[in-house]
């Protein structure tokens, strides 16, 4: 039994900490939201994902779950600290990371002891490094603490089932040791952990969001040619679906992607490429097909 702080209780954090408390561990749930911490003190859920109110309901009965607003009281007696706050596009596609920069503030002022922290938010690649920076100017007095990146691989609707059952575990770190302990934590899931550095794991969740964006344009793209020339496109995705290279995952032509990752993700990826002199000429033909899918 570990004790974990999470920070953030929307859709990542929520999930996030009920499911450690349900694999055993004593978690505290932070947000500044009072009004959002005093409504899950009273069983009110801020979202609705099948299965989490029951999944809350059981683990604040069993005295593993509670929720707080201090900064303080979530990192009284933690090891470890789990940064799940949103991350929203800017102005020209990049993320906006003020909420992160805010929670990783709070932690250097109320740490009272080492802490490993873990961030799940979707993050720009360097990130890690400059969250480092920022606890480490911050402390009022220096205190060890090691970041690593776990990015999360939640779908909503089926969220409790990708973190307890998922396909892989990443996890990124300068510190082997942090890392280590962060993948004892996850050994009850009995996934895949691959472990890395810090950059290599914040692009691997922008990566995979961006190749699985890029099967849902392609497939659009074929269905336009499948119209042209008389071809069935769900019988051509079908055909192609039995090719264990491809997959029938993500091959059904229609509106294309939306909801509050891909969009976002894929341009945030486009933008860190831009901003490194790269031209991401794929990703921009994804997102221009996206666009044409959903008019």
């Amino acid at each position: 039994m570990k004790d974990i702080a999470v920070v953030g209780v929307g859709y990542v954090g929520l999930v996030t900490g009920a499911c450690f408390a349900d694999l055993g561990n004593r978690v505290v749930a932070l947000d500044i939201d009072a009004a959002r911490i005093a409504g899950l003190a009273r069983g009110e859920m801020p979202i609705y994902e099948p299965g989490l109110e029951e999944l809350v309901e059981r683990n604040v009965r069993a005295g593993r779950l509670h929720f707080t607003t201090s900064y303080e009281e979530a990192l009284r007696s933690a090891e470890f600290v789990f940064i799940a706050v949103g991350t929203p596009s800017g102005v020209d596609g990049e993320a906006d990371l003020q909420h992160v920069r805010a929670v990783a503030e709070s932690i250097a002022r109320a740490m009272t002891r080492p802490l490993v922290i873990v961030n799940k938010s979707t993050v720009p690649v360097g990130t890690g490094d400059w969250v480092a920076d920022i606890l480490r100017s911050t402390q009022p007095k220096p205190i060890p603490f090691a970041v690593v990146s776990c990015p999360e691989f939640l779908r909503e609707g089926s969220a409790i089932t990708d973190f307890m059952s998922p396909a892989r575990t990443v996890l990124g770190s300068l510190d082997a040791d942090a890392a280590e302990k962060v993948a004892q934590l996850h050994l009850p899931l009995r996934a895949p952990i691959v472990i890395t550095d810090l950059r290599t794991a914040e692009m691997i969740k922008y990566a995979s969001n961006a190749f699985l964006a890029t099967k849902i344009s392609f497939i659009n793209e074929i269905a336009n040619i499948c119209e042209a020339l008389g071809a069935d496109i769900k019988e051509v995705a079908s055909g192609m679906g039995y090719d264990p290279r491809i997959g029938r995952a993500f091959l059904e032509a229609g509106l294309g992607y939306g909801g509050s990752c891909f969009p976002k993700d894929v341009l945030a990826l486009a933008y860190m490429a831009a901003e490194k002199g790269r031209h991401p000429q794929l990703l921009q033909a994804v997102m221009d097909i996206n666009a044409d899918s959903r008019r």
